[in-house]
């Protein structure tokens, strides 16, 4: 299956060359992958995946190693981000 997988901020750092210019990547994946199996496959520091939303939708951590992806979705990722 197919979904795009979103990096903002700093953790664009972690896509491949190819997904940089835009921070967004088309991953395929195998049915039944979790969200925190993405976390992993791209090393992404656990503390710095602060906003996590699947097609718009806030997942929490404790629901990031059981939700999986579907065909099509949209998996983005946001450090903690500060500002005034």
């Amino acid at each position: 299956m197919q979904v795009t997988f979103k990096l903002f901020a700093m953790l664009q750092d972690y896509l491949p060359p190819e997904g940089r210019k835009d921070n967004v990547l088309a991953l395929d994946l195998a049915d039944g992958t979790t969200i925190q199996q993405v976390i992993e496959r791209f090393a992404l520091p656990e503390k710095s995946c602060k906003l996590v939303l699947v097609d718009g939708t806030f997942v929490p951590p404790a629901e990031r190693d059981t939700r999986t992806l579907k065909e099509g979705e949209t998996l983005a990722i946001w450090p903690p981000i500060a500002g005034g």
